[in-house]
């Protein structure tokens, strides 16, 4: 296995860690919702797709002080089912249209902000 090569060089240089949190969750939706569409049906979309969830995922995780607990455990949670539906079989027998609709939650709060 080589080198993780950073698909969101620009947001990993800080700017992602500037965004509101439900911004970011928006944006990890999406990366979520092309995951799921692609999952066995195109193997090269869907792998592109979900590193790039994972990638948000872990930006999202690392920008968040340590003081917000609450906010850190949430998104180590979403992170570990969605993992988990992809990789872990399904372990914790999560729906996709349940998942989604945890994202879209944060669409309807950036439209707010």
């Amino acid at each position: 296995m080589g080198a993780v090569k950073i698909q969101h060089q620009e947001l990993a240089e800080g700017r992602w860690a500037k965004l509101p949190l439900a911004l970011q969750m928006g944006n990890i939706g999406s990366e979520v919702s092309r995951s799921l569409k692609w999952y066995k049906k195109n193997e090269k979309r869907f792998q592109v797709s979900f590193e790039r969830a994972l990638e948000l995922f872990d930006l999202s995780i690392q920008g968040l002080p340590r003081s917000e607990k609450g906010k850190l455990r949430e998104l180590c949670r979403a992170r570990e089912e969605f993992c988990d539906y992809f990789l872990g079989g399904n372990s914790w027998q999560t729906d996709p249209q349940r998942m989604m609709r945890y994202y879209d939650q944060f669409v309807g709060l950036v439209r707010k902000l």
